[in-house]
């Protein structure tokens, strides 16, 4: 979808990326991962397009009060030469609004995201080298509780396509073509390598998400292969591990007996769910893969 954005932006767009190399204004993170700024900064009688740079892979914009335009320039701390690997993607904050998101290159924009899209949870993805985050406020009667924001994460472009997420990528194809498909022996080997989290557990409940098109798994964990950040955690009540991981909606996962593999990946603070072979299965590909010295790495099956 492509939008124009307000008179005089473009121009002003523009003549701020000849500009750059002279000395135009910019922000500079505090961290080098968040900013967080606000449009009264502005005055009144301009147009003012402001340059945030930040270095991380992942983090957030915070913008109070938008007036005038924001150029965010994602610089990760690795070889420009691997830019062209990298996907960008970035969740709206659930209460973002006054102002629209654009992908713009050489000029030319594409609305990514429209102000007062109140889409929950929906995550928008792009490829590194598709562009930069253009945002420009649009004409308020009242700024004084508008606050446009969102987390960003800058992922390899193969985990990217492995995440199970409602997301939607700057073409309009879905980051998957088949996210709910069984995971082959082969993508179930890798996914026990690579992974975030890789647990043995069985589902104790599914509660569906019909807004948000989601649902969340609830595990018990039997042991605790794996995990990146402490979702899976020792309940006071019972002392078992227990955790949460979302999937989508139309997998149409549901409680049922017996122990499953679970691998998966962190997306903006949660568990997303990648492959998730039953237990015996995962035993079966194991084994036989080590028979013949193809697994990828260890890991104890039983």
């Amino acid at each position: 979808m492509r939008s124009a954005p307000a008179a005089g932006f473009l121009p002003l767009l523009l003549g701020l990326r000849l500009l750059l190399g002279d000395g135009a204004a910019a922000q500079y993170s505090s961290d080098l991962c968040n900013w967080k700024g606000s449009g009264l900064t502005h005055e009144s009688h301009k147009k003012d397009v402001e340059q945030v740079y930040l270095r991380c892979s992942e983090g957030s914009i915070e913008w109070m009060y938008p007036t005038g335009a924001l150029i965010v320039n994602l610089r990760p701390n690795t070889s420009p030469a691997s830019y062209k690997r990298l996907t960008v993607c970035i969740k709206p904050f659930k209460d973002s609004a006054g102002a629209n998101i654009y992908l713009e290159k050489t000029g030319e924009l594409k609305l990514l995201v429209r102000d007062g899209d109140r889409s929950p949870s929906k995550v928008y993805c792009f490829g590194y080298d598709q562009g930069g985050l253009f945002i420009e406020a649009t004409p308020q009667q009242d700024i004084s509780r508008k606050i446009t924001g969102f987390q960003y994460e800058l992922m390899n472009k193969g985990i990217a396509s492995d995440l199970h997420t409602v997301s939607v990528l700057a073409n309009s194809d879905p980051v998957s073509p088949a996210p709910c498909r069984p995971c082959s022996d082969t993508e179930v080997l890798l996914a026990v390598c690579t992974s975030d989290f890789v647990i043995r557990g069985s589902i104790q409940d599914v509660t569906n998400q019909a807004e948000e098109q989601e649902s969340i798994i609830h595990v018990g964990v039997n042991k605790l292969y794996r995990q990146k950040s402490k979702v899976f955690q020792l309940t006071g009540e019972s002392g078992n591990w227990r955790g949460q991981i979302k999937t989508l909606l139309e997998c149409g996962v549901k409680p049922g007996d017996g122990d499953f593999l679970f691998t998966g990946r962190m997306h903006f603070g949660e568990a997303r769910l990648g492959c998730a072979p039953r237990f015996k299965d995962f035993q079966r590909m194991y084994r036989e893969a080590k028979d013949k010295g193809l697994n990828p790495c260890e890991i104890g099956p039983d």
